[in-house]
């Protein structure tokens, strides 16, 4: 039995971080402390002053742990990274886990490439073998300027190792379209091609005016020639390059690195503007939403956004600019500091251009909160409309849960089950449930169906029993909730397994189907042994279509998650040198078969656990021997 008095007396007099666990062993909440000691005693003062959220996490404090670390800095480091793990349900979270990319530039090259990159390789970096542009805040973006540099300077994007490998293999497509010089056919010189890099790379790193006198003179000389394709061709590109440069318009008279930070706050959540200034110029925003905000102050938000947020993304600027006065700003300076290798200053405005650019960021955060409110209240009402038309059209008053199930597999391969859930009209992640098939054998759906339902329910019943006996109400379970009616992804046959498993566990739950025509379009529902039309410009008929898209496409995702899983699993057990560890990383580290084919040695070699010979193994059993 945890004894937490006895407990309090045994924390030690130093740096760490503390984890709150519940009466299920669930961490509720994590924190950390200079003085472990102090900081964890004032919890359970009897004089404390605390917050009404603080003193709800307090009331269901079953037990906690604790880990000392060295300095309050590497505290820091190891809060952060338990809350994205772990995302306590009494933390102020970070709802967007967004990752920026990058023009990725292979500067060492003799023919280089700009790629697509979604993460900075340090070392490639420091050793000045590749240089990086960005970070940006849309891909659709990046991809765009990459096709456009393509189309301009013939920039190759190939895997092709040259000079080694001219004339081994026919030129690619973009050879053909007229967006590539085909150096692997030795069409360009090594001095001709790295000219034009080095004027792409002008053209991304913001020196626009070269390129638009180049092709407006291009488009001159075409349409003289009445060449009018050609022409048209180039005025196309020139006004692409201008929305470009009209885009990264200049926002400050210095030039530099910053991220300008500002705070909206609603009642149950809030909204953290970002502006990204790039060499005095802003090439993005971006707008963050923050849940658990009762009670916060803007001060202690912009904390957490900050612990967070740069803990995550892979580039952080010399300037982070923002209003608010807060508790930890030299500590985060130096945290953030020694990511990036160099000195970051976080700036409180107070007046000048700087406040303007923070005061602009918290119009922009205020808007979004604005036009939330808005669009919630319309899909309010909306959606409110079409639970009221299915009430009345299946003569079922109360509707406001909806559970809605489906199986996927292939052959009975990896056999999944989806559970989404649905409150008043709107999705409900937060209680989407996955069940992998144990009991059923081969491509059964009825049987899969009758598992995955009476699994649901079973739990449910017996988390209820579970609470009770606590004296713990529902809220506190995974499956404690019941829905007000479930929807079945097909018609008569899956509506009657949902009936005979809910008959078999006596409860009452009525039960429909979502009826498909021919071409797999929502056409009806199934509902007491009929089926029932309905208007399909009906409020009604798209949430239902919603709801059976919406577990489809769960179970689908599931399904195709594991079968890559399973994939790589079964290929990585041939590779001599890899064991139980190194498979788990690579599965970790890559999403499938072919990105592991793809990666490059030295890519290898950044997973944890991996050495040079385990890379190589990986390697050349992907490559061959002569590859390596």
């Amino acid at each position: 039995m945890f004894n937490i008095q006895e407990e309090l007396k045994k924390l030690p007099e130093k740096p760490g971080v503390y984890l709150m666990h519940n009466e299920k062993d669930e961490i509720i909440y994590v924190g950390k402390a200079v003085v472990l000691k102090n900081r964890v005693r004032q919890y359970f003062q009897p004089s404390r002053n605390v917050s009404k959220k603080i003193e709800r996490m307090i009331s269901n404090i079953h037990h906690f742990e604790y880990i000392i670390t060295d300095s309050e800095l590497e505290a820091l480091v190891l809060e952060s990274n338990l809350i994205k793990e772990y995302q306590p349900r009494y933390n102020t979270m970070l709802k967007d886990d967004k990752t920026y990319p990058y023009i990725k530039a292979t500067i060492q090259e003799p023919y280089p490439r700009l790629l697509f990159s979604r993460k900075e390789n340090r070392r490639q970096k420091e050793e000045n073998k590749v240089k990086y542009f960005g970070p940006y805040t849309s891909a659709g973006a990046l991809k765009d300027t990459l096709e456009l540099i393509r189309k301009i300077y013939h920039i190759r994007t190939c895997n092709r190792v040259l000079p080694r490998d001219i004339g081994k293999e026919r030129p690619c497509l973009y050879y053909e379209l007229k967006q590539c010089h085909a150096p692997c056919q030795g069409k360009i010189s090594i001095e001709d091609y790295q000219e034009e890099f080095k004027q792409a790379m002008e053209f991304l790193n913001g020196n626009f005016d070269e390129v638009l006198e180049l092709l407006e003179k291009k488009m001159l000389i075409a349409s003289e020639k009445l060449k009018f394709e050609d022409a048209a061709q180039y005025r196309d590109l020139l006004n692409s390059v201008r929305q470009v440069a009209q885009k990264q318009k200049i926002t400050s008279e210095q030039t530099g690195d910053r991220d300008i930070l500002a705070v909206a706050k609603a009642e149950k959540e809030a909204v953290v503007q970002v502006f990204f200034i790039r060499g005095g110029k802003l090439i993005g925003r971006e707008h963050f939403y923050l849940t658990n905000v009762e009670e916060e102050t803007r001060a202690m938000l912009m904390q957490s956004f900050l612990k967070q947020f740069y803990s995550g993304t892979p580039y952080i600027p010399s300037e982070i600019l923002m209003k608010e006065e807060i508790e930890e700003r030299e500590l985060l300076e130096d945290w953030l500091s020694k990511k990036r290798g160099q000195k970051v200053h976080i700036h409180i405005t107070k007046k000048g251009e700087k406040e303007r650019l923070v005061n602009l960021a918290e119009r922009n955060a205020s808007l979004v909160l604005q036009k939330d409110a808005e669009r919630a209240k319309r899909e309010l009402a909306k959606t409110k409309n079409a639970m009221q038309e299915i009430e009345a059209l299946l003569g079922i008053k109360n509707l406001n849960r909806v559970e809605s199930f489906d199986i996927s597999n292939i052959n009975g391969f990896e056999s999944v089950g989806s559970m989404v859930v649905f409150e008043q009209g709107r999705s409900k992640r937060n209680d989407y449930r996955k069940f992998k098939i144990k009991w059923v054998v081969g491509a059964n759906d009825y049987a899969s169906m009758k598992e995955v339902l009476t699994r649901r329910f079973v739990h449910g019943m017996e988390e209820r029993k579970e609470l009770k006996e606590k004296e713990l109400d529902n809220s506190y379970g995974k499956f404690t909730r019941f829905p007000d009616i479930i929807m079945m992804d097909g018609g008569k046959g899956q509506v009657h397994i949902a009936e005979q498993v809910l008959s078999e566990l006596k409860l009452e739950i009525p039960v429909c189907g979502m009826v498909k025509d021919d071409n797999h379009r929502t056409r009806g529902l199934y509902f007491h042994d009929k089926e029932l039309p309905i208007d399909t410009r009906s409020e009604a008929f798209q949430l239902i279509t919603r709801i059976q898209d919406e577990t489809h496409r769960f179970a689908i995702e599931y399904h195709r998650r594991l079968r890559s899983k399973s994939q790589i699993h079964s290929i990585l057990d041939d590779i001599q040198g890899i064991g139980p560890k190194r498979r788990k990383a690579l599965r970790t580290h890559f999403e499938s078969i072919e990105e592991i084919k793809n990666a490059k040695l030295e890519e290898l070699l950044e997973i944890p656990g991996m050495n040079r010979a385990a890379a190589e193994s990986v390697y050349v059993f992907f490559h061959g021997k002569d590859e390596k």
